[in-house]
Order: structure tokens, then C-alpha cells, then sequence
């Protein structure tokens, strides 16, 4: 059975019809996609954000506890390569410019075949050149991000024509053209990535005007968010036509997207690969666009960005169908070395294989499950009340990686803020049981978004609205002891007890 894995970045459940019936946004592509796939109802995110996330796809281990975004380790799995030892050829179509970034190496090198879509965000693609006026844009966006960024951006796709010449386009199209060249010779495991919908939100006509009158030289389309300060004065500035202009050009690009997902699965009709491919079509993680004054996908971790979309097509099990029960990011890699044949690895962490769900044939494997970001709190869900354990005041926070190196912070980012006095020098050690290698411990100063905690009934309050913490004291302190006990299981460095407050919390 071959294997495609469609992943596209900062895809919200709450614009497509088969989770939101309400919305405006027109997918009919993703729609005829649920219509014949298990549709997961109760899929989360696990390590945040991209890397993070991506290092759970490829290796299998949960890494919010433990480091920032960064490489993969050299203890790490590599699930392409644990696939094609099943005789699979592996492919990676994307067009996600942080793989080749140095905050990120080791993630792409896995796969056999891979085709580099350049170009978005601010990949390093053309020169920018100084001399010439900013469009106005361009002026919209530096006002409240660093102007070198949007600059790069939109020397990037200066001389675009028309919708072709943007990302979601080529990436998908990249990928008609690999199953063009190789699905018949043998089996293949092909991972098409496309970092739309992902911001800026710069999309083409007929997208752009599809859910809007309005124009990007009169709005910004790159909020801040990373940095605190930035984020403040863009929400105390913007109008609400701005947050109108913002999630009409999010739908827009939701829309490019599902166009050309389109014609990849007309691809897929062509070739008569229906039968005999898996086909797994999920998110990173959601992007809150406003809400509670907030955009991106920043710790608290609500719903609103933290349960995304999930849709599993399996020849064996055809049909539509809503799947119950909790899976998160993490899972892929068992279920889909599951789903080649192979065994999962020893050096696994964190991923259990979801493949009896999508087959119908089990449940899942998750009492609950913890998800969160490098530096914030802790959030944890059994699939009724959600919790988010903001970290306490005050305490330490190290790195722990075989290698010392520059990690991307991507929450109120302040240069030299690793290993800097007068904190203590990184030392080395044997500081998580799973590996045989000695890690390096490094202090690191992050600055937490919030100190509040939080508790939800995800069943009586979707919109996670009404915090119980304080009022419901029994289920605050149930929800901290399964916090406690899959925090046991999974692993956490030791500090993390007192910095989460849980080192008096008994199981």
C-alpha cells in the first residue's frame, strides 16, 4: 500500500464545512476528500510550533518539555528511512523553507526524492534591493515587524503573474509531477507539505477579492505576534475592517489551497491510485486570527488552534465516517511506518500508532494527552476538560540537546538569551533515561505569555469561555493528577516539577 501523507501548515478546523457547516469558507475539494475518509473529530497537536511539530512527525518524540525548535537529534529516528527499509521509495514535495534553515537541519535529508519549492515567507530565495520604495504594503507590515522580513517576502514574489506562480500551486503541482514520474515504480511513502495557509496572507485573484472588498495596500497582512509589545500595539491599532481584511485573505489562501489539492486528487484519479494508496490529509497546528486579542498559535493553547483537522483515506476501509477518541501530532509517525509494514522503533518516545482507528478496528490509545510549547505552560486534555498549567514565576529553564546550538525562540525573542550570565555555564549529563548519549544542559530565559491557569469543559463550553479553575476544585485537582501521571510516563527533565508547579501533585 502506498502512502501520501498532505500536510498543510496553520489549516483551522473552524473553515471547513465537515467540522464547521457554518462557514463561509468554500472547500469543495477538502469536503469530497471527508466525504469518502475517516474524519477525526478529537486530533490534536502535540510539541508547537512548526519544527517542533515536525520532529514528532519524523521522530516520534514530544519535545515541549525539553528544547526549542530546533535540529534533528542524532539519536532521532528517521521515519522516511524506517519506511523505505520496508522497500518504499520516500518523497517530499514542499515548500516549508525552514527545513533548510540552520535552526532545522536533518529533517528533509531522510527522504530519497525531494523537490524545493523557494520562496515563502523569508526564505533567503532573491536579493532585495535597497534603493527601491517600499510598497505600501510592504510600509503596512514594517510598521509592526522587523522591515527586513516582509522586504525579503516581497522580493520573493515580485515578478509573480498569476495563481501558478504561488506556493500552494507548485507545491501540489510538484507533486502531480512526482506521481507522474514514479508511482509505477513500486511503492512509495510521498509527503506533500505546503506552508500556505500560513501567513503573510498574500494571496493571488481570484482569491484575494473572493471574501473581501477590501486591499492589501490598505491593511496589513502580517500581524505580529512573537513579540509581546508589537502584538499589543497592532491589536490596540487595528480597526475592525483590518481583522475583516485579515481572515478574508486567511480564507482566500484556504481556498487557493483546496483548489489545487484539487487537481492533485484528480491526479490520483487518473493514475487509479485510490486503491492501493493511504492518504492522510492533517495540519501542524491551527492560527487564531483575533480571538481573545491574540493571533498565531501561542500558548494557552485553546482549541481554536490546538484541535485540527485530521482526515485518513484507507482503501481498505472506504467511506465516510466520524472517528471518536483522542490522537495528536505525535501518533503519525508509529501509524504511518505502521501502515508501510515496518516495525516501530526502539528509540520511539512518544508515538503510538492510530492505524486501528482509521482502520476501524480499535480505539485509541490515549487516556488523555499533554501538548504545549517550549518555555510556556503545560496544556493536557481528556477529551472532556482541557487544562493549561501556566509555569510559576521565577523558576529555571534549560535546553537539553546533544549539541550546543542556536535555537529559533519564537515567544518574545530577545538575542543571547542562552547560556548568558549570570546564569551557570551549560553542563553535561545523562539527564533523560530514554538516551544513551549525554545531553547538554543549557539555561535559557523565555519569557512566559501568561501566569494564569486555566480549566475548560470542552463539552459544555466549546468556545472555552468560562474558566473553571478556581470554581471547580475537584476536577482542577483530577486533571492535575492525570497531568502528573502522563507527565511520569512520558518524561520531563526534573526542573520542570517545580517549574510547573506540580512537584506536590501525587498521583
Amino acid at each position: 500500500m502506498n502512502i501520501i501523507l498532505v500536510l498543510v501548515d496553520s489549516l483551522n478546523k473552524d473553515c471547513l464545512s465537515s467540522y464547521n457547516p457554518d462557514t463561509m469558507c468554500k472547500t469543495p475539494n477538502i469536503d469530497r476528500f471527508a466525504q469518502q475518509s475517516a474524519v477525526f473529530d478529537d486530533h490534536y497537536v502535540g510539541s508547537l510550533p512548526c519544527m517542533p511539530a515536525r520532529r514528532e512527525i519524523m521522530a516520534g518524540r514530544k519535545e515541549f518539555l525539553w528544547r526549542p525548535w530546533g535540529g534533528m537529534e542524532v539519536f532521532d529516528p528517521r521515519m522516511p528511512k524506517v519506511i523505505a527499509k520496508q522497500g518504499y521509495n520516500t518523497a517530499m514535495v514542499t515548500d516549508h523553507y525552514h527545513y533548510w534553515e540552520e535552526e532545522a537541519n536533518g529533517y528533509m535529508q531522510g527522504f530519497k526524492s525531494i523537490e524545493l519549492v523557494r520562496g515563502h515567507e523569508v526564505d533567503s530565495w532573491k536579493v532585495p534591493e535597497d534603493s527601491e520604495e517600499d510598497p505600501q504594503w510592504v510600509k503596512n507590515v514594517a510598521k509592526y515587524r522587523a522591515a527586513e522580513h516582509i522586504r525579503q517576502y516581497a522580493a520573493n514574489v515580485k515578478d509573480f503573474k498569476g495563481e501558478e506562480d504561488y506556493f500552494a500551486p507548485k507545491v501540489f503541482q510538484g507533486a502531480c509531477d512526482w506521481l507522474d514520474e514514479n508511482h509505477a515504480k513500486g511503492p512509495f511513502m510521498l509527503q506533500v507539505e505546503c506552508f500556505d495557509v500560513h501567513e503573510p496572507f498574500d494571496v493571488p485573484e481570484p482569491y484575494a477579492s473572493m471574501y473581501t472588498d477590501g486591499h492589501k495596500n490598505d491593511f496589513n497582512i502580517w500581524p505580529p505576534y512573537q513579540v509581546y509589545a508589537d502584538l499589543a500595539r497592532f491589536m490596540a491599532e487595528a480597526s475592525p475592517e483590518q481583522h475583516d481584511f485579515l481572515r478574508a485573505q486567511y480564507m482566500g489562501k484556504v481556498t487557493m489551497m483546496d483548489t489545487w489539492l484539487g487537481k492533485f486528487m484528480e491526479k490520483l484519479d487518473a493514475l487509479g491510485l485510490w486503491d492501493n494508496t493511504m492518504v492522510v490529509f492533517t495540519t501542524d497546528h491551527g492560527h487564531d486570527l483575533g480571538e481573545r486579542g491574540a493571533f498565531g498559535k501561542q500558548f494557552p493553547h485553546y482549541d481554536s488552534h490546538a484541535n485540527i483537522p485530521m482526515m485518513v483515506w484507507h482503501p481498505k476501509k472506504p467511506g465516510h465516517r466520524r472517528v471518536s477518541g483522542l490522537s495528536q501530532t505525535v501518533d503519525l509517525f508509529a501509524t504511518l511506518i505502521d501502515a508501510s509494514g515496518g516495525g516501530i522503533p526502539a528509540a520511539n518516545r512518544h508515538s503510538k500508532s492510530i492505524l486501528p482507528m482509521i482502520e476501524g478496528t480499535g480505539g485509541s490509545p490515549h487516556e488523555a494527552i499533554t501538548y504545549g510549547t517550549f518555555g510556556q505552560g503545560i496544556c493536557m486534555t481528556d477529551g472532556t476538560w482541557t487544562l493549561f498549567r501556566a509555569p510559576v514565576e521565577g523558576k529555571p529553564l534549560f535546553t537539553y540537546s546533544t549539541a550546543i546550538f542556536r535555537p529559533l525562540i519564537v515567544d518574545n525573542p530577545v538575542d543571547g538569551r542562552v547560556g548568558k550570565p549570570p546564569e551557570p555555564p551549560a553542563e553535561q549529563g545523562y539527564f533523560d533515561s530514554t538516551v544513551e548519549l549525554p545531553l547538554w544542559k543549557t539555561p535559557i530565559t523565555v519569557d512566559p505569555r501568561t501566569y494564569e491557569c486555566f480549566l475548560y469543559n470542552r463539552v459544555d463550553d466549546p468556545t472555552q469561555q468560562d474558566n473553571k479553575w478556581d470554581s471547580d476544585p475537584d476536577q482542577r485537582d483530577r486533571m492535575l493528577k492525570l497531568t502528573r501521571k502522563l507527565m511520569d510516563v512520558e518524561g520531563y527533565p526534573a526542573e520542570q516539577l517545580d517549574r510547573l508547579g506540580m512537584a506536590d501533585i501525587s498521583i
